[in-house]
């Protein structure tokens, strides 16, 4: 960003950050909420702008403009829509008309985050998606979003059978693609502070329950001779030391899904595939139980690649569902912005 230039909404959270004025004012907010400038290493490529959604509430719109003006002696510059040089590129979405016309497509999670995401790129892309989630209200929202698409919500459970029949149910006996994004985080405990309660719950959404569903999916695909299957693992599949121990082994255990299922089904013209996001703004927060939990692994959370959008995901997603993704099975993709190579 040119020296002369002032900051903005615009500017990136690192410009922010080296600002003699903008750095002190944030790095003040962070020590309000009990944290420091290492909680921001993730976004430091993001505009402050973006913080606004990434933080949920914790970080409103009116904030951003607050401090645009104090940094700027209490006027608000007149932003221009030019691109900075410096600035890193924003990744824009581009749809792909009718890639899943004539496509039934189960999406679980759908009412936020990465299933949202996906459900929505799905249904603009001229599938029809059958959008799961245990939030009534998010689905209907979503519903109320993508109006004019062929969308049907279904709120359940995975991991409760009478949801699960109504799911395929919803679909109608078709079903092309599934994309298995519920998910659950756990409390970052090590396994001498795991309670049963975290692991059960943990181990039953991430994995049991989508063993079930995915069960009950198979037949439908094996009677039309075709079908594509995506389940989101984690970055905590590739490596121990992004999660406490209920979620790294759920997530292991959905690499152990994928596989096997990839193999055994090779042959019938069913490709199963996983991605594997890394940091990304979703509504699934990361919480520390366990002093030991935040020693070994809140220190190496600041160095992880910029946090991902929901969109970004949403497109490995849907390339692997999709037929150009035919000849990719039993892939594990990190979608994790290069964390994986760390």
């Amino acid at each position: 960003m040119a020296k002369d230039k002032p900051l903005t909404g615009k500017s990136s959270v690192g410009e922010w950050l080296k600002h003699p004025v903008g750095g002190p004012l944030l790095r003040e907010l962070l020590a309000q909420g009990g944290q420091d400038e290492k909680a921001l290493a993730p976004v430091r490529l993001f505009p402050l702008q973006r913080l606004v959604q990434l933080s949920k509430g914790q970080f409103p719109q009116a904030m951003v403009d607050e401090m645009v003006a104090k940094v700027n002696g209490g006027v608000a510059p007149v932003e221009d829509d030019a691109t900075d040089d410096d600035a890193p590129a924003e990744w824009v979405e581009r749809i792909t008309p009718g890639r899943f016309a004539g496509k039934t497509v189960i999406v679980t999670g759908a009412g936020s985050g990465i299933g949202r995401a996906t459900a929505s790129r799905v249904a603009r892309e001229g599938g029809k998606v059958i959008a799961v989630d245990v939030s009534q209200p998010r689905l209907d929202e979503f519903a109320a979003e993508l109006a004019g698409n062929d969308v049907t919500v279904v709120a359940g459970d995975i991991t409760n059978p009478d949801s699960i029949a109504a799911i395929v149910a919803a679909a109608g006996g078709r079903v092309d693609a599934l994309a298995n994004v519920a998910g659950i985080m756990d409390d970052m405990t090590p396994l001498h502070e795991v309670s049963d309660a975290v692991w059960e719950r943990v181990m039953t959404v991430n994995v049991t329950g989508m063993f079930k569903l995915t069960r009950a999916v198979l037949p439908l695909m094996l009677e039309a001779g075709s079908g594509s299957i995506v389940n989101v693992a984690s970055e905590a599949a590739l490596r121990g030391s992004a999660a406490g121990l209920a979620y790294t082994t759920s997530k292991h255990a959905v690499v152990g899904m994928t596989k096997s299922t990839a193999f055994m089904y090779a042959g019938k013209s069913i490709r199963v595939n996983a991605v594997a996001p890394g940091g990304t703004a979703t509504n699934i927060e990361a919480s520390f139980a366990s002093e030991l939990g935040q020693e070994r692994i809140g220190a190496l959370l600041t160095t992880l690649p910029p946090v991902a959008m929901p969109d970004q995901l949403a497109a490995s997603i849907t390339w692997l569902l999709s037929d150009d993704a035919t000849n990719v099975t039993g892939q594990i993709l990190a979608s994790d912005g290069g964390w994986s190579v760390q």
